[in-house]
């Protein structure tokens, strides 16, 4: 840990190291490590590389939580062969993370090969630049994210085909799991443009949240120890494995599947109200 750093780098089980927040307790990609994780999560389960084969124009991704940058620059290395052109926005609250992994990339060499592009990001906060046959087009937006995303001003921003969603978790962070934020990232989306939401969590809290907003909802890929994580979509053919009745069986009896409405973790049930409107959807017809 450097003197003074609000942040440290710590070996996870697998041998690679990570970066820990001492503010929040909690390390980035604690399971499998930063590289490893994104890849099963992000660019594996969102088929990014064939997406970007097939895809006319430029292609959009939301990154809401840059953190130490492991998801957007694992998504960018997988695709450097492809001639494709990505905007990338990038949410977090602080560049500290950032600052910090660039001061360790011997010790964290997913950076490699990106530290300079990285750290003109910093400074300038939008950069250009070539990515092997591909170009970047990547911005950061500093900030609160549900308070940016609640803004007029998000309704200018390009509309993702894929949302990297990395935030702490919601016991540290529950204002970036409350069922408002999905509501209001959902409708900033185009109905017409596929987009899909991967994330590390699998919580019935969190899926019931989702399925609300108006997304179609599935078990995502595995991530290490973990053996199921979430990914959510605008539309149903982006999900590989949809919940189903048994899934709707299970939250019904869960004891920790109401929202969160307000950014206050606790645990709850669902309601009758909340119930009846899951039940509704049109996923489970």
């Amino acid at each position: 840990m450097q003197p003074d750093s609000g942040y440290q780098l710590v070996q996870l089980a697998s041998g690679v190291c990570s970066v820990r927040s001492l503010a929040h307790r909690e390390t980035f990609h604690p399971v499998i490590g930063p590289e490893a994780e994104a890849k099963a999560l992000y660019v594996q389960q969102l088929r990014i590389c064939d997406r970007l084969r097939d895809h006319i124009g430029t292609f959009v991704i939301w990154d809401v939580g840059l953190g130490a940058a492991a998801n957007p620059i694992t998504v960018l290395r997988a695709a450097r062969d492809i001639p494709a052109r990505y905007r990338i926005l990038s949410f977090d609250q602080t560049l500290e993370p950032l600052r910090f992994a660039l001061e360790h990339v011997k010790e964290l060499p997913y950076l490699n090969g990106y530290e300079e592009p990285l750290r003109e990001l910093i400074t300038a906060r939008e950069l250009s630049f070539s990515n092997g046959q591909g170009a970047v087009d990547w911005s950061i937006i500093e900030g609160d994210f549900p308070t940016l995303v609640r803004q007029c001003a998000a309704e200018s921003w390009p509309t993702p085909h894929a949302i990297l969603f990395d935030a702490y978790s919601p016991s540290r962070n529950p204002e970036m799991w409350a069922a408002p934020l999905f509501a209001r990232i959902f409708e900033l989306l185009d109905s017409a443009q596929p987009c899909a939401l991967p994330t590390y969590s699998r919580s019935t809290m969190l899926r019931v949240s989702l399925l609300l907003a108006g997304f179609f909802v599935g078990a995502g890929h595995p991530t290490g120890e973990k053996e199921e994580t979430t990914i959510a979509a605008n539309q149903l053919g982006l999900i590989e494995e949809p919940l189903g009745k048994p899934w709707l069986k299970r939250a019904r009896l869960s004891t920790s599947a109401e929202p969160l409405w307000e950014p206050v973790y606790r645990q709850a049930p669902l309601t009758p109200e909340t119930l009846a409107r899951l039940e509704g959807h049109p996923q489970f017809q």
